[in-house]
């Protein structure tokens, strides 16, 4: 099922990835989060480390991270990194800055969402890079699941932190604030061409196959417009009508989550004039002419 992630059970709340880069739990399990939001140290074998994403502003992952840092006897941090302005991302950022007075914290612009958490932020441009003893990281702009969605490419491991664009289980949603499936699919695609081995997301356990990560999630997604396409060729249908063939497997429970990227896919067919929305309560899809 999309969306819907496997609870922090047997989840490591710290855990060692690389020489480089260690893993942080944000403490933050839901059933959109999965274990909760992994933050990530990356430099921990130099001088220099930074924090890439900071949970949603627990005092719990906040007691985690200073702990971890004085247990590990790391050096100050030297910046966050943000990969998208969703809480569960941001969330964190002024209580870290409240462990490291001043730490610039970096993210994609975007006006009328970065306001409502009162930290500084220092704009991210696309290909922007961040430097450290030991470690390059490369800005790269991934939109589709939030328009300021931003990976950040580790040259020296040929490694990529996703956010939430590529998740370590289950798939990503396309919401409708901020959120565009053809953006996604481009995005994918720019994936696709990076020299790509592993992928750190922002939720699960580290994907060592980064690129066939990628193509799964681009064949999962256009299995899905196939299926959708498929049902209205039968005629005009809503969008519950679709989810109960498309996922008749899964619980009825789980419905309305898929609904959600039902229209995904239906706002990107409708953007593309291949399919008419004709309105009612509730609207009813049918395939252009």
């Amino acid at each position: 099922m999309p969306d819907l992630l496997p609870g922090a059970e047997g989840f490591p709340r710290t855990a060692v990835l690389s020489p480089s880069v260690h893993r942080v739990l944000g403490l933050n399990p839901s059933a959109f989060t999965g274990p909760g939001t992994n933050t990530y140290l990356v430099g921990m074998h130099g001088p220099g480390p930074l924090l890439i994403d900071t949970g949603s502003g627990l005092d719990a992952y906040t007691a985690l991270l200073r702990g971890y840092l004085r247990e590990t006897q790391a050096p100050p941090l030297t910046r966050i990194l943000l990969t998208h302005v969703h809480p569960d991302h941001i969330g964190g950022a002024g209580d870290v800055r409240g462990i490291f007075p001043n730490l610039p914290v970096h993210k994609f612009p975007w006006p009328g969402k970065d306001e409502r958490y009162n930290v500084p932020l220092q704009a991210v441009r696309d290909g922007e890079r961040f430097q450290g003893p030991g470690y390059t990281l490369r800005a790269v702009h991934t939109p589709g699941h939030a328009r300021d969605h931003i990976c950040y490419y580790y040259e020296e491991e040929r490694a990529l932190f996703t956010g939430d664009v590529i998740l370590g289980v289950g798939t990503t949603v396309i919401p409708r604030d901020g959120g565009d499936l053809g953006d996604y699919l481009a995005t994918l695609e720019r994936l696709l061409a990076l020299d790509l081995k592993r992928i750190y997301p922002g939720h699960g356990p580290v994907i060592e196959d980064g690129p066939a990560k990628v193509r799964e999630y681009l064949a999962h997604r256009l299995e899905r417009e196939r299926q959708i396409l498929h049902e209205l060729r039968h005629g005009p249908r809503t969008i519950m009508e679709m989810v109960a063939e498309i996922y008749r497997e899964y619980p009825k429970h789980l419905h309305n989550a898929a609904g959600e990227s039902v229209l995904s896919h239906l706002d990107k067919l409708v953007k593309e004039g291949r399919v008419l929305n004709q309105g009612g309560a509730p609207a009813r899809y049918t395939l252009a002419a």
